[in-house]
């Protein structure tokens, strides 16, 4: 672009001079600024300043000390703080509605078993713990195997009174401390949630030692045992030193008392007592050296009882007569090969010819009923439990599927659909043919019908036949519930025969301690029959107490007078113990304990089977 200069001559103007004025200023004010010092850094400032003032800490004057005001600040603001949400929290936990979790109600099961153990507690002799929580009883035959007449001079204080009288049997002694400890091996997670798993090892071992004083049981072989302590002869002979025809409480007891030993005659009671040791010795498993001496006294006993073979029917021996004596081997000789797991044992109980000689095939009216005297159905039980366990094959699974099926045969003979044993209107079973005591029967049946149906819950058998009916597990465990349930109440006179337990029950029981107060001086032999016959109330409760039971009609007559009512028995109870416990709790607090009764067997390795015979056309 050219222009014309005013000088005259031509103008050419480029486009870089085409800058408007403002952008020269920019330019200027651009230069002036960089012309202008430039902050300095702190550095260079320090330099020039020196060190920049520091600002003083405040401080706040506690008295004795002296706290930077930041964190006093800071700490009572934690503190307000943290009170007010505690506080906060605690109001609203106050005021907000909330659920109590109370404990749950025990079942009438575990409040009988409560009490029903506590019976062994008034039954016990000799010198009482200071635990015995019974509060009329007392230390009592303490002279007990000191007579003069009595040779043998043995300390035999402690064990259990029978029933009502001051008499110690070991025949039923012994069944009943084997009932306990079967209870015990199979239950014991049952008993520990009733709170009473130390009260009946305790009551078991207050029995065993006992029997141990009555043999020498340290000794392998032994040829003379005690059988019993005291006289109960009712036949007129003499009154003196009768504990039968004397009334009065064991404290008073002051005479020394007859000891009958037994020589040669009692292969029943030395088995029997065998089958109890053995049994304890499971229990006291833990305790390795009473249980250790619990199973040699258990081996001396049986050896002997094998090596006789005859029932202890003295004469003048009118309690407790065992109309066999093979049951109890095979009783016992079971329950030492579970203490012992010494294969000799299995052997001997599962040989076909002991079988047949203990009534395992014979059948009749008694068949199946457990008591006292007959162990055959406890007996085959306890070996159904070994094969449907361990399954130890041959050569015991011919014997022991016999047994097994033996057991299913006694089960289906309890229940309502068949006939062979009668009942009350009341629902109370007669298994011993309407005759007088008939609870004791019914109590054990119900515990072998519990348990039989917790081994086939335990093995994954749903039930079992009889003949070509099949029931389930549900139906054994229903019979069990309706005896104790008659037992405990349930029944037409709406009467506990459970001393203590429920609102009504027998108030005047064949007994002689719980009828006599404890207060009023001694009395002699004769002078303590105004207790037995007064009309009143017995002053003593003896809690626990299964009386014998009503008659066939269910009848019953509270009479201290007529102890086919009123008297309770150790043999009884201890089935009764053994019900309860099996039902208690129900299945809340699991089956059986399959693996203590096996902890001293070893593993069992079927044998070879022979070869089949050869073939010939």
């Amino acid at each position: 672009m050219y222009g014309r200069d005013p000088w005259g001559g031509p103008l050419e103007i480029n486009a870089a001079d085409s800058i408007t004025d403002d952008d020269r200023s920019r330019n200027l004010q651009e230069l002036d600024r960089s012309t202008l010092p430039r902050p300095l850094d702190a550095t260079q400032q320090s330099w020039l300043l020196g060190p920049p003032m520091r600002k003083k800490k405040k401080y706040v004057d506690l008295g004795c000390i002296l706290v930077s005001r930041k964190i006093f600040l800071w700490t009572l603001g934690t503190v307000l703080v943290t009170t007010f949400l505690a506080g906060s929290i605690t109001v609203i936990v106050r005021h907000v509605p909330h659920h109590r979790h109370e404990k749950p109600q025990l079942d009438n099961y575990t409040l009988a078993l409560n009490k029903t153990l506590l019976f062994f507690n008034a039954q016990k002799s000799g010198k009482l713990p200071n635990h015995n929580n019974v509060s009329w009883r007392g230390d009592s035959c303490m002279r007990d195997g000191k007579a003069v007449e009595d040779y043998l001079h043995l300390d035999l204080t402690g064990g259990y009174y029978d029933a009502g009288d001051a008499i110690k049997f070991n025949f039923p002694m012994s069944y009943a401390m084997t009932m306990l400890s079967w209870s015990v091996i199979e239950y014991s997670a049952k008993y520990q949630a009733a709170g009473e798993l130390d009260h009946v090892k305790e009551l078991i071992k207050w029995g065993t030692d006992y029997f141990l004083k009555t043999f020498n049981s340290s000794a392998d072989k032994i040829t003379v045992m005690v059988a019993q302590v005291g006289s109960g002869n009712t036949r007129g002979g003499s009154v003196v030193h009768n504990d039968h025809y004397c009334w009065m409480r064991p404290e008073d007891i002051d005479y020394a008392r007859h000891v009958h030993p037994c020589y040669s005659r009692c292969s029943d009671l030395a088995a029997e007592m065998a089958a109890a040791l053995a049994s304890a010795s499971i229990v006291f498993k833990d305790n390795r050296d009473y249980s250790k001496k619990l199973v040699h006294g258990a081996k001396t006993l049986y050896k002997y009882a094998n090596a006789v073979k005859d029932s202890y029917n003295r004469p003048d021996n009118e309690f407790y007569k065992s109309s066999l004596f093979w049951d109890e081997l095979l009783w016992g000789g079971a329950w030492l090969y579970y203490a012992t797991g010494n294969i000799t044992y299995l052997d001997h109980v599962t040989n076909h010819d002991m079988a047949r000689r203990a009534g395992a095939f014979w059948g009749g009216p008694y068949y199946g009923v457990p008591s006292w005297d007959n162990k055959l159905p406890g007996a085959q039980l306890l070996l159904t439990r070994l094969r449907l366990f361990l399954s130890p094959g041959y050569p015991y699974e011919d014997i022991l599927s016999t047994f097994h099926n033996q057991t299913g045969v006694v089960m289906c003979s309890y229940l309502p659909y068949f006939k062979k044993f009668k009942r009350t209107k009341g629902g109370l079973i007669m298994l011993n043919h309407g005759d007088p005591q008939p609870l004791q029967y019914a109590a054990n049946a119900a515990f072998l019908a519990a348990l039989y149906s917790d081994y086939l819950d335990a093995s994954d058998t749903p039930g079992w036949y009889c003949g070509p009916h099949f029931y389930s597990t549900d139906v054994l465990r229903d019979f069990a519930r309706s005896q104790i349930d008659y037992i405990l109440g349930k029944n037409p006179r709406k009467m506990s025969y459970v001393v203590g337990f429920g609102h009504r029950y027998p108030k005047h029981v064949h007994h002689r301690g719980a009828s006599i107060p404890k207060s009023v001086k001694k009395e002699s032999c004769k002078g303590g029959w105004k207790w037995r016959d007064t009309k009143k109330n017995n002053p003593n409760t003896i809690v626990g107490a299964m009386v014998a039971g009503p008659d066939k009609h269910d009848g019953f007559h509270d009479l201290r007078t007529n102890y086919n009512y009123t008297e309770p028995t150790l043999a009884g109870n201890a089935g009764l113990v053994a019900a309860l416990v099996a039902l208690s709790g129900e299945k809340t607090l699991g089956a059986i304990d399959k693996n203590t009764m096996f902890s001293a067997v070893p593993p069992l390795t079927p044998a070879t089977p022979p070869p089949p015979a050869p073939w010939t056309p």
